[in-house]
């Protein structure tokens, strides 16, 4: 009898490996305000090596990593982003660019693949004689992979175009990536690589990579420095931070080479899902480690599911009016999918027979809560 919560609703929720409490316990420390932690800096020298920059830093949360890449691109009130519509940045992140740091975001729409169109992008940069009315574009920022649009992977060649756009118009790139791994893998290309276009990138260590903690800035080393001050303002600053670098490590150590089966699993629960005739998928929108799916009978609700779906220890996300959201993470066996695609199916079974229980869900999630 399975009896594990099987926790679906984001890769955010993996706890700590045994390996990862080890490291933790093991690791040497010092006062990395005072850029003394050694196994901070044997982590952000290897991040900055794998990713291809100069530098790296380590920061609390994904949140606060694009807050500080954007204000130091953006080292001016007035100064303006673009970026997507529909991106984590935009919709998710308080608005920090503009409440804090004075920066103005311009929006174009994001295609449901997460690109951007390219001529769109264009036609968004502001004219550098238009000074005295409108904001001055200093950045363009992408989403790799896009959580909005089902953990969709933007490829090295679009990725590269709007690296020469930016060039081109003297702006800078940053690259959201909080799942830029699983983007490298599902592509089959070095992640390096797949960001060499950009100048900086945010990576998050908690999300698909299982840490329990933090995210990593890299670029430039005049740009990590320029980051060091704005992280220490925004608070992020912290002493013996090597206890959190040291699971991190043991996460991108172990953990990368697990995603192609979390991608595996979410392709086995989208193809479970689709033959269940009230729900409905897009296969080809599966690529990386999510699942998005419809609910398209009126008597069945998102919220209702996940409630009943809680009730048999399977925890899911409603994102909509209609949708549901399943994540995969390396804590998530086969076994857990076939669980969970039976659990599935007999809540839509119950909630159609009228003999569904109404109880208060303990996840404390609501419909399109927060973009995790």
């Amino acid at each position: 009898m399975l009896t594990k919560v099987v926790d679906l609703r984001s890769d955010t929720v993996t706890k700590p490996s045994e390996a990862m409490r080890a490291a933790m316990a093991a690791a040497d420390v010092d006062d990395d305000v005072l850029g003394s932690d050694p196994t901070a800096h044997r982590f952000e020298t290897e991040m900055a090596r794998m990713m291809g920059k100069e530098a790296a830093l380590f920061v609390p949360s994904g949140t606060m990593a694009n807050l500080v890449s954007v204000l130091v691109h953006c080292d001016t009130r007035g100064s303006e982003v673009i970026l997507g519509d529909n991106s984590h940045i935009h919709i998710y992140e308080n608005g920090g660019m503009s409440t804090i740091g004075g920066v103005h975001p311009r929006t174009v729409h994001n295609n449901p693949d997460g690109t951007m169109d390219i001529d769109k992008i264009v036609a968004a940069i502001r004219h550098p004689n238009g000074g005295l009315c409108y904001p001055t574009t200093r950045l363009i920022c992408l989403e790799n992979t896009h959580g909005n649009y089902g953990g969709k992977c933007l490829s090295v060649e679009y990725t590269d175009k709007v690296g020469e756009v930016a060039k081109t118009h003297g702006l800078k790139l940053h690259i959201d990536g909080a799942r830029i791994f699983n983007a490298s893998v599902a592509l089959g290309v070095p992640v390096d690589r797949l960001v060499r276009a950009a100048d900086s990138v945010s990576v998050c260590l908690s999300k698909g990579l299982g840490a329990p903690v933090g995210s990593v800035i890299v670029g430039s080393k005049d740009f990590i420095e320029k980051a060091k001050i704005l992280r220490k303002t925004l608070g992020g600053g912290m002493r013996q931070v090597g206890v959190l670098c040291a699971a991190a490590h043991v996460g991108v150590r172990d953990t990368v080479g697990k995603l192609a089966d979390d991608h595996r699993r979410a392709k086995v629960l989208a193809d479970g899902l689709e033959k269940i005739k009230q729900l409905t998928v897009d296969l080809t929108s599966v690529e990386t480690n999510m699942v998005y799916f419809d609910i398209t009978d009126p008597l069945i609700s998102p919220g209702k599911l996940c409630q009943v779906l809680e009730q048999r220890n399977v925890l899911a996300m409603a994102v909509s009016s209609k949708s549901v959201r399943l994540v995969t993470h390396y804590q998530i066996s086969d076994r857990d999918v076939q669980h969970a695609l039976t659990c599935i199916e007999e809540a839509v079974e119950e909630i159609l027979s009228g003999n569904a229980k109404s109880e208060h869900l303990t996840n404390g999630l609501t419909a399109n809560s927060y973009g995790n």
